[in-house]
């Protein structure tokens, strides 16, 4: 073989291994995850990111809480005056923890104002919790550029969960009625973004 087929031969084969490896990374990249829509999403949600308003929120987890355990009784804290832990044979307490980041350039309030709403369009809402009892609760706060909720080196923040807290108490029957949606509202009540829950 004359050198300047040999060359050619090896332009074809290194053009042919080039192209085998971009096929396979653009094969590789359509298996990955698909990404949700930016202010919904309804898959395998634990950890799902949403953008509402100027804020990106993140699901950390959400779940049914048993406050005879020893976690668990520590997120059922700073319940208003008047209202006791104990449930009623159709109730059950449910926890939804939610970090926060603010990714535009100007400061920004995170949102205080969620919803959970079921198949039926019952809609439950987070029970206002006494930050000075229960530290894992989330809260309304001016976010500086590049800011998180929870603040770092929080107890809420190093906490299991790694998330600000929005507690619930749901009737049982939204066993029957899921999925169910969380909703970040705006100032107006306008539903900024919505996350479907695990239950």
């Amino acid at each position: 073989m004359t050198a300047g087929r040999l060359t050619a031969a090896l332009i074809a084969r290194r053009s042919r291994i080039v192209l085998s490896a971009l096929v396979l990374a653009l094969g590789l990249a359509a298996c990955g995850h698909k990404q949700p829509h930016p202010h919904f999403a309804d898959d395998n949600n634990d950890g799902v990111y949403v953008d509402a308003g100027p804020i990106t929120y993140q699901l950390q987890i959400s779940r049914e809480l048993n406050q005879y355990s020893v976690e668990d009784s520590q997120y059922v804290k700073g319940l208003p005056a008047g209202m006791s832990t104990s449930l009623g044979p159709t109730q059950l307490w449910f926890g939804v923890f939610l970090w926060a980041k603010n990714q535009t350039q100007e400061p920004q309030v995170s949102t205080d104002k969620f919803r959970i709403s079921d198949t039926l369009g019952n809609n439950y809402y987070p029970i206002k919790l006494d930050t000075e009892l229960n530290p894992f609760a989330w809260t309304s706060m001016k976010l500086e550029p590049l800011a998180i909720e929870p603040e770092p080196e929080t107890i809420a923040a190093n906490g299991p969960t790694q998330g600000g807290l929005l507690l619930f108490k749901l009737n049982t029957s939204v066993y029957s009625n899921r999925p169910l949606t969380l909703w970040i509202l705006g100032p107006d009540d306008k539903r900024l973004a919505g996350i479907s829950l695990n239950l």
